[in-house]
């Protein structure tokens, strides 16, 4: 997923059922129906439903434990389901449904487990299923059947055992409601062109919801055969994981509807399955024997949204087929762009689901960077069709292999599809610098749990974090490079070859590439598990200090605040094996090295004439520290000639400074002279790494007087840059060449335009005023963000007023997206409180964009205040609106606190935990323990080194 991060009639008829199959199977449901129509309600709520509150019994049974028991293995499902599209008698949206699951009976037992969420059962007999032999033989009697609500199963508690080896079959029929809360089976909306509100029934299973679509077992290592069927209006198509085996048409209670049969899919895990029934349209191609279609909404289809998400999709699938040395596993690749998607998108195999912005495309609306997004999160969805589909890792706690890895090739997916891009660099700020900012704290965590961490679905979302694919993304990276591509696709290639259709644990993976190393002769300092176990099994990373003056280099763990205390143990002390390349000055020498203890000595990095620089183009996660007169070389270098220093390692240098000030390892002005020399870059990833440390001093000072200084200073930088793309775009009509120019004008604008330089603050305000005398909207798609933050930071009311209508009236996701943001730029608190109102509302904001609303509001220095406010006052009904396991909660409490500087403003903190204990934080719990310490790290910051910021800016302001 990335991030995207992702339910009777008699024993006689339900026996009939069983035995004819599939057509019985659907009289059978019209019978149910035709009842149900009768009586004018669902079986929502009905009496026909065993009320799913019991007696709690002692915790130490089975059905109170969070994860199934290993005696029954689901070898395949047959799934009816038949979603209503138009709300019932009660205003309810709900599906109907049946399914049987067959299983072999491992260990003898007299307990069926099996999840089920929010399914209420239309009763089998006085029972909530009925159970058979597939041998037709006899089968122990149902003594009891109830719904445990709080772990999430269906029991079925048996007379006497099940025998081992013999294979059972439970059958049972259900409903369920088909919510809006984007989990499990579910609705989602729009409105067509013509105004009228149209339906969707679309899945997101990840992780735990299969539960509240149909009972299953459901857990990764759980695979089985699904054979699916929908049941829906004839006008409406249905798709699923694999092709349509057979359409036909039915009768029930005298309404004509479609039944859809989908062929079995292979082994599979519950949490990939997918079902879908609209009105979309598509656009199809054949790749390879591959049938891949881009399914969307009529109007967004017909305008060729869909059709860069088609023409990538091919070379992304060939490339992986390569990558992987094995065919793409299934006949067809749906990819289907959703109006109400939690996630970014969710790999279920064969039948992707995308947010709309990830995966349609409109050159006249959409950015460069939109267009990334499409690119890499296809790339990140497709990659994970083999590794994490077709092999899946056997629990949550290893997630992290399976995002990261995502996470890691769909740079090198996406760089397949677009070779000019250079985007495979990318990744250092993308990903390496962003996660570190949060592995650099004392409250960060492994990327491996312990099984028995890992139980509930609320512990479950929360392993999906910037840990996991970013950390874990930056430390494969770092291992194919240090073994080669090849060797680590070799590796990869065997690994997928044994375990296909499988479970694994992250470690299989280590030993199909020790055999990969060993097979080449790859020379390492000890075994892959050796070195990797470090980097997976203890949080953090270390920093790596070089002293050019006598050769010493040392490592120690990294902490943003030194003075916090590791309370989580290491079995290694936080000592790293790490791999490290270098490189001098004037070409005297490169090479790599390993440093496996605390400290050593390197003669070739005693060096006093020139520089030295470590980890060149930053494939190791570390950072480095110098002593000081390598550091003045390095800044030598930057201000004289700094294209001489590999532009990665541009970046890195001001990544590295910045935040080894912040830990006290360097002095902060030493940082900022990192900046000096930008006024002559024109590179991105320099300038996009000084923005990026850079924001944390706005966020610090923005609100104090030293913010007048620093902000002449950036636009003194920012201006040299601004002014060469105003010429080399003939005035911002022509588009600059290549992904990183077209970002790097980008953030000329955008500097330029919120640091206050008037041309830009002009050419925004020109921009508004042809929009609104034309009605043509001139913005280049590009500057549109930038642009549109400026219009209404500038604007006054008319201008929010105006990018508001546009806004309700975008039919592009990635232009609505851009005006939902911009509208959180104005400057007055009355306008950005009513705007954090509609953000309740789901007519005005949808809610899947809200969350992410209200932390462009917390980003500006009016709404910060405004948003702590809204989120202190509303908990409770984002919580229950929302759920607990929501992976937006943790996002939210990072953004509404990034400002946090000061004593009171932690006390506000510690007050909001302890008001809301009873509630809880769901997926934001760690969120929560990572803000009051960057809270107090903030604090001692700010304390130590406002003076001589204060100073540094004002002597560099002029």
């Amino acid at each position: 997923m990335a991030a995207g991060f992702f339910i009777s009639k008699t024993v006689g008829v339900v026996a009939i059922v069983l035995a004819v199959g599939a057509v019985a199977t659907i009289i059978a449901l019209s019978v149910v129906y035709a009842q149900e129509k009768n009586k004018g309600t669902s079986d929502v709520g009905t009496n026909t439903t065993v009320s799913p509150t019991t007696t709690t019994p002692a915790p130490n049974n089975p059905w109170n434990r969070w994860r199934l028991p290993t005696t029954l293995k689901p070898e395949s499902y047959k799934v009816f389901l038949q979603p209503f599209l138009t709300p019932d008698a009660n205003n309810m949206y709900i599906f109907k449904g049946n399914s049987s699951v067959v299983f072999v009976c491992e260990e003898a037992t007299n307990l069926i487990l099996i999840h089920s969420n929010k399914l209420n059962y239309t009763m089998q007999g006085s029972f909530h299923a009925t159970l058979q032999a597939e041998d037709g033989g006899a089968v122990p009697d149902i003594s009891r059947t109830w719904l445990e609500t709080t772990t999430q199963y269906l029991v079925v508690q048996l007379s006497s055992p099940l025998q081992q080896g013999r294979r059972y079959q439970l059958f049972s029929s259900f409903t369920g409601e088909l919510a809006d809360d984007l989990a499990g089976f579910y609705r989602s909306e729009y409105t067509d062109e013509s105004g009228t509100r149209q339906v969707v029934a679309t899945t997101q299973m990840q992780a735990a919801d299969a539960r509240k679509a149909f009972p299953c077992f459901d857990e990764p290592a759980m695979k089985a055969n699904f054979t699916v069927t929908m049941i829906h209006p004839t006008n409406y198509e249905a798709i699923s994981n694999m092709p349509v085996k057979n359409t036909r048409q039915q009768i029930i209670d005298g309404v004509t509807w479609s039944v859809t049969e989908f062929n079995t899919t292979p082994r599979m895990s519950t949490y990939l399955l997918a079902f879908i029934v609209s009105q979309f349209d598509h656009r199809d191609t054949n790749s390879s024997g591959t049938l891949i279609r881009i399914w969307g909404r009529p109007k967004a289809i017909e305008e060729g949204q869909g059709d860069y998400a088609l023409n990538v999709t091919g070379p992304i699938l060939k490339f992986f087929e390569g990558h992987y040395n094995t065919a793409y596993p299934l006949p067809k690749s749906d990819q289907v762009g959703l109006p109400d998607f939690n996630a970014g998108a969710m790999e279920n195999w064969g039948l992707v689901t995308y947010r709309e912005n990830s995966l349609l495309f409109d050159d006249n609306f959409s950015s460069i960077s939109n267009k990334e997004r499409v690119v890499t999160v296809i790339a990140h969805e497709l990659a994970h069709q083999w590794f994490g589909n077709l092999v899946t890792l056997r629990w949550w706690n290893d997630l992290w292999l399976n995002e990261g890895f995502a996470s890691y090739v769909e740079y090198l997916g996406a760089d397949s599809a677009e070779p000019d891009w250079n985007i495979k660099d990318l990744m250092v700020l993308n990903e390496l610098h962003d996660v570190m900012a949060t592995d650099a704290l004392a409250s960060s965590h492994p990327l491996s749990f312990r099984e028995e961490e890992i139980n509930t679905p609320a512990q479950i979302s929360e392993v999906f974090d910037s840990i996991a694919y970013s950390k874990g993304a930056s430390v494969l990276r770092m291992l194919s490079s240090f073994l080669s591509e090849d060797i680590f696709k070799e590796g990869l290639q065997s690994y997928l070859h044994t375990f296909a259709y499988d479970n694994t644990v992250y470690t299989d993976l280590w030993v199909h590439l020790q055999e990969a190393v060993q097979k080449n002769n790859v020379t390492l300092p000890t075994s892959i598990s050796n070195i990797m176990d470090r980097w997976t099994l203890q949080m953090g990373f270390p920093v790596v200090t070089v002293n050019t003056l006598d050769g010493t280099i040392s490592q120690k763990h990294f902490l943003l605040d030194p003075t916090s205390s590791v309370d989580r143990p290491s079995d290694f002390n936080y000592v790293w094996i790490v791999p490290i390349t270098w490189m001098t000055g004037n070409n005297q020498g490169s090479g790599n090295y390993w440093l496996t203890e605390v400290s050593d000595t390197n003669n070739s990095f005693t060096i006093n004439s020139t520089w030295l620089l470590l980890n060149l183009n930053v494939t190791g996660y570390f950072r480095v520290n110098y002593n000081q007169e390598n550091w003045d070389q390095l800044l030598n270098q930057l201000g004289t000639d700094q294209t001489v220093i590999p532009v990665i390692n541009r970046a890195q240098i001001i990544d590295d400074a910045f935040n080894l000030a912040r830990a006290k390892y360097i002095n902060v002005t030493l940082a900022l002279n990192t900046t000096l020399f930008l006024s002559r870059e024109r590179e991105y990833m320099p300038w996009q790494a000084a923005l990026t440390n850079l924001k944390y001093f706005q966020q610090m000072f923005d609100r104090s007087e030293l913010f007048g200084d620093m902000s002449r200073y950036i636009r003194n930088q920012v201006t040299p840059l601004f002014e060469y793309y105003k010429i080399i775009t003939n005035n911002w009509q022509n588009r600059p060449s290549g992904l990183m120019a077209q970002y790097n004008e980008i953030n000329a604008i955008s500097t330029a335009c919120s640091y206050g330089v008037t041309e830009c603050q002009q050419l925004a305000a020109n921009y508004l005023q042809q929009w609104q005398n034309t009605s043509i909207n001139p913005v280049p798609p590009n500057l549109r963000s930038a642009i549109y933050c400026s219009m209404v930071a500038t604007g006054g009311e008319s201008a929010w007023d105006f990018i508001w209508q546009k806004f309700q009236n975008a039919s592009v996701v990635s232009e609505a997206d851009k005006l939902r943001t911009a509208l959180s730029c104005s400057p007055h608190p009355w306008i950005l409180n009513r705007y954090l109102q509609y953000t309740l509302d789901p007519t005005k904001i949808r809610r899947q964009d809200a969350t992410s609303t209200i932390n462009s509001i917390a980003s500006n220095v009016v709404g910060q205040p405004l948003a702590w406010d809204f989120i202190r006052g509303n908990w409770r009904t984002l919580f229950s609106q929302y759920g607990g396991g929501s992976f937006s909660f943790s996002r939210l409490i990072l953004s509404v606190t990034q400002r946090f500087s000061s004593e009171f403003e932690l006390q506000e903190l510690e007050q909001f935990k302890k008001d809301n204990e009873d509630i809880g934080f769901g997926s934001g719990t760690r969120a929560l323990e990572q803000a009051l310490e960057r809270t107090r790290a903030n604090i001692n910051w700010v304390t130590e080194n406002q003076a001589a910021v204060m100073q540094w800016f004002k002597d560099h302001s002029s």
